[in-house]
């Protein structure tokens, strides 16, 4: 007798996860842009870049760096802001120093018409160690 092997004629069957999805969500819908307020924005920090360079160039003269340097060092913030407000920036600054550094934080005016202020640019320098 002779022996014949046998071969199964399919492969064993493997055995796959079935996953199953969830409804349909559509995307969501949005309401159009309106780009009223940051149109109004831009225009705004315009203005803040052009004092916050007025500012700059006025504290690369040595002689008023020195004043405010001094006057901070001494504590004496209404000297600081007096030496700040003859710079001729025309929107408000509030000065922050420490013995390391100094901040202005220059921002918009608020009106009647847009109470809320919109922007504000922070100069943060080192002027110590």
């Amino acid at each position: 007798m002779y022996y014949t092997p046998h071969y199964p004629v399919l492969p064993p069957s493997q055995f796959y996860p079935v996953y199953t999805i969830g409804p349909y969500v559509p995307p969501r819908a949005y309401p159009p842009v309106d780009i009223k307020i940051f149109e109004s924005s831009v225009k705004s920090f315009r203005l803040l870049m052009a004092q916050g360079s007025l500012l700059l160039d006025r504290l690369g003269d040595i002689s008023f760096a020195r004043r405010i340097m001094t006057a901070a060092q001494q504590g004496n913030n209404a000297e600081v802001d007096r030496l700040i407000k003859t710079t001729g920036l025309k929107i408000p600054v509030i000065t922050q120093f420490t013995p390391t550094g100094v901040n202005f934080i220059l921002g918009t005016q608020t009106t009647q018409a847009h109470p809320n202020n919109c922007c504000t640019l922070t100069i943060n320098m080192k002027w110590g160690q």
